[in-house]
């Protein structure tokens, strides 16, 4: 049952992480393509912002994937946690999925 429920939230958060990072890499590529595409002007104005821009995305493209490993990282752990509060205390995770689900039905109720 765990394995599930630590397969389910990786599946929530994926999604939307996954769809974050596709746009990243697309605005990447444009930017990329725009610079191949302008690469026959010789003035030294867009030599210079070329070279500028081509750091830049070096500079980003290595971010990204330090940030990419860096959030699967942080939530395999923050899942793992979970899975052990759940499991050490389940009364007390009863408890307070039950007060949530109370006040989220409240909130929903007034409007």
């Amino acid at each position: 049952m765990s394995k599930n429920i630590l397969n389910t939230l990786a599946a929530d958060i994926k999604a939307p992480k996954d769809k974050l990072l596709e746009e990243l890499r697309t605005v990447v590529d444009n930017a990329e393509e725009l610079l191949h595409s302008t690469s026959n002007h010789a003035e030294e104005g867009a030599v210079i912002a070329r070279a500028r821009i081509q750091e830049s995305l070096k500079a980003v493209k290595a971010r990204l994937h330090h940030a990419e490993s860096a959030v699967i990282d942080r939530t395999h752990d923050a899942a793992k946690a979970t899975d052990h509060y759940v499991h050490t205390n389940p009364w007390q995770s009863i408890g307070i999925s039950a007060c949530a689900g109370v006040i989220i039905g409240m909130l929903i109720k007034r409007q």
